[in-house]
């Protein structure tokens, strides 16, 4: 993962007897579809596994894409700098599913590649709420606009054909997962956010997935925990980092 040569940071408290945190058109499970812009829906969404790659060159440099990253004080509550990769969380999404589009699901939760390979800048940046364990992760990247456009529609379409489905792990019993959509804010051109809840023997991991298109920019995070779900965090990471990739783009045309 993209953090995994930190320190693995010590299980919370109340996480301790685990033997294991996060990521759209705006929709309900009551609406879904209802608020996607025009351009992320697809008839055939496909998996971003059988997507070709960004032939176009990066909107942003290196040090823009740093420079629009959230930090600790856009979210409520005891959030910091990750002190380490929460490898619990690894333990629990290592796994596979026998329907493509769910095992491509836990791929993406594990990777946090959700675009796929990128050979456009990138920037990424990860933190901790210190009280509840949980952990997210956050990252920028650039891509065709269709490509991520294609990414939201396929994310859109799993909570129907993944809402429910049994994955695997190497070794260890069967885990019962469950995806449903998260309505986000109004943010950029286009978004999609999904919740996946994974019961592991004697713990629960919930994972909110998010990702949001301005232009040819993608914003992407994961926000997981072992304990009550962070909604809040995942809704302002997604509002305030939008509105600052959204000034840092303003900013780079009009140095051009």
């Amino acid at each position: 993962m993209q953090h995994a040569a930190l320190a693995a940071r010590p299980l919370p408290a109340a996480a301790l007897s685990a033997v294991l945190v996060l990521t759209a058109a705006a929709c309900s499970t009551g609406g879904r579809g209802a608020d996607r812009p025009a351009g992320t829906a697809s008839a055939t969404p496909q998996s971003p596994a059988a997507l070709p790659p960004a032939t176009v060159p990066p909107v942003l440099t290196r040090g823009q894409a740093r420079a629009a990253l959230i930090t600790a004080a856009d979210l409520e509550g005891a959030w910091e700098p990750t002190r380490g990769a929460a490898t619990w969380r690894d333990a629990v999404l290592k796994s596979t599913a026998e329907r493509p589009d769910c095992a491509r699901l836990l791929d993406v939760l594990y990777t946090e590649d959700l675009f796929g390979a990128a050979t456009a800048p990138r920037a990424a940046t990860a933190l901790d709420e210190v009280t509840g364990g949980a952990q997210l992760h956050y990252r920028i990247t650039s891509h065709r606009a269709a490509d991520i456009d294609g990414t939201l529609a396929w994310l859109g379409t799993l909570a129907d054909t993944c809402g429910h489905f049994t994955a695997r792990a190497a070794r260890g019993a069967p885990r019962d997962v469950r995806v449903t959509d998260v309505t986000l804010p109004q943010a950029g051109d286009a978004r999609q956010g999904l919740r996946v809840t994974v019961h592991a023997e004697d713990a629960v991991l919930t994972v909110s997935l998010a990702a949001v298109r301005l232009g040819d920019d993608a914003i992407s995070l994961t926000n997981g925990t072992l304990d009550e779900p962070a909604d809040d965090a995942t809704l302002a990471a997604v509002e305030a980092g939008a509105e600052r990739l959204a000034e840092v783009r303003r900013q780079g045309r009009a140095q051009v």
